[in-house]
């Protein structure tokens, strides 16, 4: 027989356990709904009112894979030629570098062709890129994905190429690899190297129209993404021209604006926040145009030019210049 003692110790055992299981288990209070606990978290060092506020909506959480960053160093650029293109499109560049971009054109006014890619899926080609820019050193690259809905981005960084590297620039063009252009009358009649310097300047072919509801469109846009029924007054991405303090101004922009894919209707959005207001200029031309002499004097851009057609436009335009029109 167990004695007294060993009896009495193990009923305080088991009362023990009861009390403590019936203390873990959650019974109904009347009077009080319990609520959970919150963890306690610390905020981020350096979080104030200010910096919630502007907090990007949109950040540009991209890196530059290849940025040429010393470029511009030793130079103080008239006019940098950003140049959307794709990495299967090296003939498309090699005609723009004997011809129109030429960088060695004009003597006295300094050009500079700078050529805009994203990241390719197939690294083959990341690859002939980078021995391409190894020797050109006119390639600017960051690691998005290289693709026709990530186009606002490789403008993005275009325009954070500028403000980052070349800030000192006057003006900047941003174009397409299948458009030719007439440096002449972008130099001489447009810009015109020998007057005072404009600020907060836009100009291209404006266009004023709204959003494609049709699915089918390559230039669809859902209303969740754009609900309005206009856009802003924007350039045809095809050819724009601004002065050098517009990139900053529509890079920082862009991180406090909803991303569209839209690349010319996105940097459009971007002046109107800005309060700049872009310039027409029928010399802008975003359609193909046959080739004439005479025709092709007054403009700016032509569309859809071919490499082969770059090469003989160029060199029947630089052979005639003494002819009359």
């Amino acid at each position: 027989m167990p004695s007294k003692v060993s009896c009495l110790y193990l009923l305080t055992v088991v009362c023990w356990a009861s009390a403590l299981w019936y203390l873990s288990i959650s019974r109904p209070n009347p009077t009080h709904i319990s609520m959970p606990v919150r963890k306690t978290v610390k905020p981020p060092k350096n979080l104030t009112f200010t910096n919630i506020r502007t907090r990007s909506l949109n950040p540009h959480a991209f890196e530059f894979v290849i940025s040429e960053p010393r470029k511009c160093e030793s130079v103080t650029p008239f006019l940098v030629i950003l140049i959307s293109t794709t990495h299967k499109e090296f003939d498309a560049r090699q005609a723009i570098r004997e011809t129109w971009g030429d960088e060695s054109t004009f003597a006295d006014i300094r050009i500079l062709t700078v050529f805009l890619l994203g990241k390719n899926t197939d690294p083959i080609l990341n690859q002939m890129v980078e021995q391409e820019s190894q020797i050109f050193h006119d390639i600017v690259v960051e690691n998005f994905i290289d693709s026709y809905h990530n186009l606002t981005l490789k403008t993005m960084m275009g325009m954070r190429w500028i403000a980052t590297f070349c800030p000192k620039a006057q003006y900047v063009m941003k174009t397409d690899s299948d458009i030719f252009v007439n440096m002449d009358n972008l130099i001489f009649k447009l810009l015109k190297p020998t007057t005072k310097p404009k600020r907060r300047y836009f100009t291209g072919y404006v266009i004023n129209g709204g959003p494609i509801r049709d699915m089918r469109s390559k230039w669809y846009m859902s209303r969740d993404l754009y609900p309005d029924s206009r856009y802003p007054p924007f350039c045809s991405g095809t050819g724009y021209v601004f002065s050098a303090d517009v990139a900053e101004l529509i890079y920082k922009t862009s991180l406090h604006t909803r991303l569209l894919h839209l690349e010319d209707v996105y940097v459009g959005l971007c002046l109107r926040k800005l309060g700049i207001h872009p310039y027409q200029n029928s010399g802008f031309n975003h359609w193909k145009m046959a080739y004439s002499l005479c025709r092709y004097r007054r403009v700016i851009t032509v569309h859809q030019i071919s490499p082969e057609e770059m090469h003989r436009i160029w060199n029947d335009m630089s052979s005639k210049k003494h002819l009359r029109c």
